[in-house]
C-alpha cells in the first residue's frame, strides 16, 4: 500500500505550516480513498487561543485535516496532478469526541461520488478507534 511522508504530501497539496494538518498518508488509491495521520501536539499554534486553559483541537480544523486527506485521494489521479482541490461544502458534520494534545488523529476519506470536477467524500476522524468526527465533504478540483 503506498504511503506518503510530509515532504511527499507537500508535492501534492499546496498547504504549508501552520495549515498543513496531515503528517503522513498511511495509504491511498488514486481517485478512490486516502488515509492519514495527524499527531496532535501542544505546540500547535491554534492551542494559544482554543482554549489556553483547556486545549481542544477546533472541530473546523479536524474537518480541514479530513479534507486534506481527501484532497490527496483526488489529486493523485493522473488527470488532477498539479491542480488544487477546493472545499465545496460540508454536510452532516458531527463531532463525537474532543481531540487533545497527545492524540493520534487517524483520518480517512472515501470518494463516493464524482461528476466532472466536483465530488463528495465520506470522511471519518478517529482517536484510539473511537470516532471523533465524521462528515460528507464536497470538493471541486480547480481546472
Amino acid at each position: 500500500m503506498p504511503q506518503l511522508d510530509s515532504n511527499q504530501i507537500q508535492e501534492i497539496l499546496p498547504h504549508r505550516w501552520p495549515f498543513l494538518l496531515v503528517d503522513r498518508i498511511t495509504g491511498y488509491a488514486p481517485g478512490q480513498w486516502a488515509k492519514g495521520v495527524k499527531c496532535v501536539t501542544v505546540n500547535e499554534p491554534f492551542f494559544c487561543g482554543h482554549f489556553p486553559q483547556h486545549h481542544v483541537m477546533p472541530g473546523v480544523l479536524i474537518l480541514e485535516a479530513l479534507a486534506q486527506v481527501g484532497a490527496v485521494a483526488v489529486l493523485t489521479k493522473p488527470e488532477n496532478q498539479g491542480k488544487i482541490a477546493l472545499f465545496g461544502g460540508i454536510k452532516e458534520a458531527r463531532f463525537r469526541a474532543q481531540v487533545r494534545p497527545g492524540d493520534r488523529l487517524e483520518l480517512s476519506c472515501t470518494l463516493v461520488k464524482e461528476k466532472g470536477p466536483v465530488g463528495i467524500g465520506e470522511a471519518v476522524a478517529t482517536v484510539d478507534g473511537k470516532v471523533a468526527a465524521r462528515a460528507m465533504l464536497t470538493f471541486a478540483v480547480e481546472t
